[in-house]
């Protein structure tokens, strides 16, 4: 089977990685990530869109798509150091909900049970659904925990006269036995929604949401360090879900249902740097990106490092396990750093260790700058400004000192 490729617009790798193609296994055998693309907006509930979050997310980056991005913090280059490959987006019409979600379960569960990792690119957040069980199909019912980044719980029952949609996935899942509500973590929750009933169910299932307010209040690393030791307890893996919207308006703006108040760029980058360091995680996703609301590529910038830092953050975990090493966030950027031999200004290296100065005076015995300063920076006040250009006889042709 021909691979798919991109629901809308080219046919694009994330950052330039190589593609593969899920229908043939011999393509991404021995993988460590495969990223897949759910371009479906059919869970909406406000404002549409991020069925073209994936195709923002993979492109959306001011530097060359060469499959590399060394991080300067973790000094790995997650897309290298990795085996990290794209087997483009799973067909997902928006107006069959119920067509399309099975689609995704099916594409996740194939890259789960081929042991890589598989990263998700929305789309709204109905896809959590099939993104998190996919995996736990593979790994047990019950023994992946969940932790949730959003501005919403997501644990509505029956939205708009549906058990389906982009604020009703993390209900589902647990109502599944696919994920267990005491392993539910969700991270930056404010507002408005869900209703107090709702909050009622979450509370039967005894999950932990840590709203807004206890954030502040407690400090993200400290609620961050507790929800690891519920993630971990009886779990054999993490799901990482990244609802964008966790994010305040300012730092995401181009999503379905903005909420004032919430996390800085900063600190979700932070916060899943810390997460795919310190946690088995075993799958991503990162959802409602609407570029049709996004202001400058703001949203989708954000979404593509919100992936980077995941994948440098996991390539580190695994150096480090390999290396019996720790990676140490007080370091100096420059710490341990070998720097290159000092060569001469003006000149580059050339064959058999001579050097060919790229100096722009003939004299090769001349300084540069030249004594004095350089000319640019240099200012004889003997000048006089009234001389006459025209009484310069100098051919304008002839190399001057």
């Amino acid at each position: 089977m021909t691979r798919y490729g991109a629901q809308f617009g080219p046919d694009i790798t994330f950052l330039g990685v190589p593609a593969c193609d899920l229908d043939e296994p011999e393509t991404y055998a021995g993988a460590d990530v495969v990223i897949l693309g759910a371009p479906f907006d059919g869970g909406t509930s406000h404002r549409p869109g991020t069925r073209f979050g994936p195709q923002a997310i993979r492109m959306t980056d001011y530097l060359p798509h060469d499959g590399s991005r060394p991080s300067l913090a973790l000094r790995t280059d997650g897309l290298v150091d990795l085996k990290v490959l794209d087997a483009g987006d799973v067909e997902m019409y928006s107006g069959d909900i119920e067509v399309a979600l099975p689609a995704l379960e099916a594409a996740v569960e194939k890259v789960a049970r081929a042991g890589a990792i598989p990263v998700v690119l929305g789309g709204d957040h109905s896809i959590a659904f099939p993104d998190a069980k996919g995996v736990a199909n593979v790994l047990g019912h019950g023994r992946v925990s969940m932790i949730h980044f959003d501005a919403h719980a997501d644990t509505g029952d029956i939205e708009f006269g549906s058990l389906w949609g982009h604020g009703q996935p993390m209900r589902r899942l647990i109502e599944s036995g696919a994920l267990r509500g005491d392993r539910f973590l969700q991270v930056g929750l404010r507002g408005y929604w869900p209703p107090p009933e709702t909050l009622d169910w979450m509370a039967g299932q005894r999950m932990r949401s840590f709203e807004m307010t206890e954030v502040v209040h407690r400090g993200l690393q400290e609620c961050l360090t507790e929800a690891f030791t519920i993630a971990t307890d009886e779990c054999d893996g993490v799901f990482l879900s990244v609802d964008i919207d966790v994010c305040d308006p300012g730092h995401a703006p181009g999503t379905g249902t903005p909420e004032p108040g919430g996390l800085s760029a900063r600190e979700l980058l932070d916060s899943v740097r810390r997460i795919c360091l310190e946690l088995p995680v075993v799958g991503i996703d990162v959802v409602e990106v609407s570029p049709p609301y996004d202001h400058a590529d703001i949203t989708a910038a954000l979404a593509n490092r919100v992936v980077l830092e995941a994948l440098s953050a996991i390539a580190r975990k695994r150096r480090d396990e390999r290396e019996g090493t720790r990676w140490d966030p007080a370091q100096p950027l420059l710490a341990g750093r070998v720097p290159e031999p000092t060569q001469p200004f003006g000149s580059t290296p050339h064959a058999h260790g001579h050097h060919h100065s790229t100096a722009l005076s003939h004299d090769h015995n001349e300084t540069w700058p030249p004594r004095g300063g350089h000319p640019a920076y240099t200012h004889d006040d003997t000048t006089d400004d009234t001389t006459d250009d025209t009484t310069d006889d100098t051919d304008d042709t002839e190399e001057k000192p």
